[in-house]
């Protein structure tokens, strides 16, 4: 039995000081990223999904609204789906600019296995693979949609693809309302598939 669970990385947010903004709370969608929202829950609007459920966090909320209403179910939430923590939040972290300036941050950036500026990355993959797991046994047969963040559903990727979970974030393959699709038969995993149906974007810009 096939059962597709699609990780959704939310919309484009209104962030016009360009900070990291990770966990903190206000941060929605901004005018693309509702427009975003809305041509995914097109593409997806004849797909067999029975399963909608977001990270608390306000923007994966707004971003998977459209698609829920599409398919006329409600927004369930998995607190494991939210963002990555991080030392940098409610900063400026651009290359060159803001906190990774100042010298009194450095040692926050001496392990970037580990990270040593936030989670754990192998605490990320585990938390999202516990998603993905209750998202796909609540769509059993069919297709779930689980919205979260570029970080958390990448590392989830390169976990699953049996990748070093440490990266480099300007190479990551998660653009804004980009879907990355697992795919199961049974319980197990047999495909992973990417695809923009909002189109590419640059995973280089900070608070995107």
């Amino acid at each position: 039995m096939t059962t597709i669970v699609h990780l959704l990385r939310h919309g484009e947010v209104h962030n016009p000081d360009h900070i990291l903004y990770g966990r903190l709370p206000g941060f929605g969608l901004s005018e693309r990223g509702q427009r975003q929202a809305i041509t995914v829950a097109e593409a997806v609007a004849a797909h067999d999904i029975v399963h909608v459920v977001a990270s608390p966090l306000q923007r994966a909320q707004e971003t998977a609204a459209p698609i829920a209403g599409a398919h006329r179910l409600d927004v369930h939430t998995d607190e494991r789906l939210i963002e990555a923590g991080n030392f940098f939040e409610g900063k400026r972290v651009a290359v060159g600019d803001g906190a990774l300036r100042n010298p009194k941050y450095w040692p926050q950036l001496s392990n970037p296995f580990r990270p040593s500026w936030g989670e754990p990355y192998l605490d990320i993959a585990r938390r999202m693979l516990g998603a993905v797991y209750r998202a796909r046994a609540a769509a059993d047969g069919h297709e779930a949609l689980c919205v979260s963040h570029q970080l958390p559903v990448w590392t989830l990727r390169r976990f699953l693809e049996a990748k070093p979970l440490w990266h480099d974030p300007r190479k990551r393959q998660c653009s804004l309302a980009s879907l990355t699709s697992l795919v199961f038969n049974g319980e197990e995993l047999v495909d992973i598939v990417y695809s923009e149906p909002a189109g590419a974007t640059d995973p280089k810009v900070t608070g995107a």
